[in-house]
């Protein structure tokens, strides 16, 4: 971000002259909830308190930059101050077939909403693939076996679970997961990696497309 000593924006960094509808009485109220002075919030973006008072009074547009800093210091996103508000995502994920996927054979399909702490994956494992592969990540996982039997290595330790088991391990401990069973494995699989896709976690390449 480049701003003057004031705090101003440099051209091109801009929103819209137009003023964004409630911005200068939401800024003031997410400093306030924040339990911030003018001084201390403007300290933490960069700016000068009086350049930080004009925007809650709806006397400046602050830049995107602005933005960004005032909402990183607010524990809240650029969307929250401009009043904007997201769909809340579909709680109800219906059932249906296993795709095939591309990450070795493996099958999933999504089983849980996007952009959740929590991932779900319904996952068919065939027999014999990457029975060798070791995963290494941070994050947690949960595995509930559906059909089948599945091999599960953690760490120097190998277990086998049946139809009902489950297991909730930490993702740092080496960890391999396989089908014992001639028809491979079915499995109810949740982690804690937000950013990656399913396809990266234990199935050993790119997520397939669903």
């Amino acid at each position: 971000m480049t701003t003057s000593p004031t705090g101003d924006a440099a051209p091109g960094d801009r929103l819209d002259d137009q003023e964004v509808a409630g911005l200068a009485a939401r800024l003031r109220e997410h400093r306030l909830s924040s339990r911030l002075t003018l001084e201390v919030a403007s300290a933490r973006v960069g700016l000068s308190p009086a350049y930080l008072s004009r925007l809650e009074t709806g006397r400046r547009q602050p830049s995107l930059p602005v933005l960004l800093g005032l909402a990183r210091a607010y524990g809240t996103s650029v969307s929250g101050l401009l009043g904007e508000t997201m769909a809340e995502p579909d709680p109800v994920v219906r059932g249906g077939a296993i795709e095939p996927g591309r990450a070795g054979g493996w099958g999933y399909r999504r089983a849980g909403a996007p952009g959740r702490a929590m991932q779900a994956l319904r996952v068919h494992v065939p027999p014999g693939v990457q029975d060798t592969v070791v995963r290494v990540h941070p994050g947690e996982e949960w595995l509930y076996v559906l059909q089948g039997r599945l091999k599960l290595t953690l760490g120097d330790r190998v277990h086998r679970l049946d139809v009902g088991d489950s297991a909730h391990f930490d993702s740092l401990t080496p960890h391999c997961i396989a089908a014992d069973a001639p028809d491979g494995v079915e499995l109810l699989f949740v982690h804690t990696l937000l950013q990656s896709p399913g396809g990266e976690l234990c199935l050993g390449g790119p997520a397939a497309p669903h």
